[in-house]
Order: structure tokens, then C-alpha cells, then sequence
């Protein structure tokens, strides 16, 4: 069996990070590599291996698949031309900035021959595995969540709404996704925010109703202090709650005394810990076997379909409500 041939178009953080996954993947192999700092390239090949190319059409031409791991607002224009070069894509989250272009691109994705996957990595984290696990076995009634950042300076970018699209589009998206991921569709939602520290709304809470009859709050800040957990998912059961904490722990607490269960993933290494080793799996898998990849450019769209519907509900003071 011939490896899949990996092409990285972003050597920064995260390019390295799948980078470093696949290079240790036998079915895998990174093969090219392209980013417009070509320092940034040159590095990465000394760590990764791949050719390092001086153009996306030089990338294209040594790869199977394209991972788009480029600033936020870039990811249409390189997932497009990636998929119209006839490439199996994975596209680093948000799918898209702006509900239009990822309607436009989740045309293209559907429309082209090869596995489209989207990097919403949470799914694919230990603890929220098991809670979805554990949310199968009992039904949920309501829950509250948090996805918090202690600031938006460091990597400065992160506070520049022109690279970013929006502060719920760095951060919160990943919780967005994971709603649905956990608790289905949504029916509607009503939203408030306000603008504090930086030149964007920054602080935001949502109530969000599920077709099922499930409901929740949201609840997200961009600088709240780096105070653990950042991130928390509260699932309220009969007579349990469970209560996840980033992707360290899990706190399973049930009947009518003060006793809980607590599991750890503290000790697993980061890139297993947060799912990344496991999403890269599946992309390989899904190339492979000719099959769907479990994070489709559908559920991409729908992430950003929430983070747009959460702006629009704040602008408008509407309530907004999901065909």
C-alpha cells in the first residue's frame, strides 16, 4: 500500500503539530510543505521532513492531501483551490468566516471527489469521547458551558478581527461544535454580548434550545485570566451532573450524597489529550476505506452557521431560530 502523500500549507504552530502526528503515521508521509515565510517552511521541513515548496501549485503537485492550516481567513480561497486540484482537504477550524463563504464552500467540498475533513479536534479528545459515551447511557436535561481565554495578546493575532473574523470564531467555535457533537441539533437561541477590553465584542452569553427539548447556556469571555478550567461543560442528569474540566478531567457525580467519580487524562501526552493524534488517524482512515470523515464540511458549516446566528441574535436582539 502506497502512503498518503501530506501536503502543509501553514508552518506555524498548529501545521507542526499535525506535522509531527504524521510523520510518526506509517500509512502517512509529509511530503511538501508551503508557507509565505519561507523561513517558517525551512524550519519545519528540519523537524517534519517534506520538500519545501515555493508556491501552493508546487505543494499541489507532490501531494495527496492538502491540511490548510493558515490564518482563519484564508481558509476558503486554499480549501477551494485545494479541492478544484482534485485533493483530499482537512481544514483547520472555522470552516469559513461569514456564512456566505461557507455555503460557497461546502458546495465545493461536497461537490469534489476527494474526503473533506474539518479540524474541530475536541471530538476526538478522551474526555469528551467519554462523555458522549456516558450522555448515552442517561438522558440529559440541561447543561452549562463555559470556553473562555484569560486574553487576546498573545499570539497577538489573536485580538486582530481581520485575521481572526471575530473572537467566537478563535475560540469559541470549538464549543459551538461541540454542543451539537453532544446534544444535536438546534431549534433556537437568544444572545447578549458587550465589548470591554478589545476593539470587538468580547464577552458574550447565549441560551441555546435543542430540538430535542434539551437546553443550555453559553457563556464566553476573552479576558477572564488563564484561571483553570478554562473550558467546562456542566451536563445536568437526574440526580447527576457531569462535569468535564478542559481536556484534564472528567467529574461524574451521581445519587443524593456528595460523592463523585473523577477520571484523568492529565498524564496522556497533549496532542492524544486534545484529540489531534486521533483526528489525523481518521483523515488517513477515511482516505483510505473511501468513506466519510467522522467532521464533515457539513458540521464546519454548521459551526459557523452558530457563530454567525450568536452575532446576528446580539445585533438584532432577536431571538433566532434554525430550520
Amino acid at each position: 500500500m502506497s502512503k498518503v502523500r501530506i501536503g502543509i500549507i501553514g508552518t506555524g504552530y498548529i501545521g507542526n503539530v499535525h506535522g509531527r502526528i504524521y510523520s510518526g503515521d506509517e500509512r502517512a508521509e509529509v511530503s511538501a510543505l508551503f508557507d509565505i515565510v519561507p523561513e517558517r517552511t525551512e524550519a519545519a521541513a528540519r523537524k517534519i521532513g517534506g520538500r519545501v515548496c515555493g508556491s501552493r501549485k508546487e505543494l499541489f503537485e507532490h501531494c495527496d492531501a492538502v491540511l490548510v492550516c493558515t490564518p482563519n481567513k484564508t481558509h476558503v480561497e486554499i480549501a477551494t483551490d485545494a479541492v478544484s486540484h482534485g485533493k483530499h482537504v482537512f481544514c483547520e477550524k472555522p470552516f469559513a468566516i461569514g456564512i456566505d463563504d461557507a455555503r460557497a464552500l461546502l458546495e465545493t467540498a461536497e461537490s469534489g471527489s476527494g474526503v473533506f475533513q474539518v479540524g474541530h479536534n475536541r471530538r476526538y479528545a478522551p474526555v469528551y469521547a467519554k462523555l458522549k459515551e456516558l450522555l448515552g447511557e442517561d438522558k440529559a436535561h440541561s447543561a452549562h458551558i463555559k470556553m473562555n481565554r484569560g486574553e487576546l495578546k498573545n499570539p497577538v493575532w489573536t485580538g486582530d478581527v481581520n485575521v481572526t473574523g471575530g473572537f467566537l470564531y478563535e475560540t469559541t467555535i470549538h464549543l459551538f461544535d461541540m454542543m451539537r457533537f453532544q446534544f444535536g441539533e438546534i431549534e433556537e437561541l437568544v444572545a447578549y454580548g458587550s465589548q470591554h477590553e478589545y476593539p470587538e465584542l468580547d464577552e458574550f452569553s447565549v441560551i441555546v434550545k435543542f430540538k430535542n427539548g434539551f437546553h443550555c447556556t453559553f457563556a464566553s469571555s476573552s479576558d477572564a485570566s488563564w484561571l483553570f478550567p478554562f473550558e467546562r461543560i456542566e451536563v445536568f442528569c437526574h440526580h447527576r451532573t457531569i462535569l468535564t474540566q478542559e481536556m484534564e478531567h472528567l467529574i461524574d457525580s451521581r445519587g443524593w450524597d456528595a460523592n463523585f467519580e473523577t477520571l484523568s487524562w492529565a498524564m496522556t501526552e497533549k496532542e492524544e489529550r486534545w484529540g489531534y493524534v486521533q483526528e489525523d488517524r481518521a483523515f488517513i482512515d477515511a482516505i483510505l476505506e473511501e468513506k466519510a470523515p467522522p467532521v464533515t464540511a457539513l458540521d464546519g458549516f454548521k459551526s459557523v452557521e452558530l457563530v454567525e446566528s450568536v452575532y446576528e441574535a446580539i445585533k438584532s436582539g432577536n431571538r433566532i431560530r434554525f430550520e
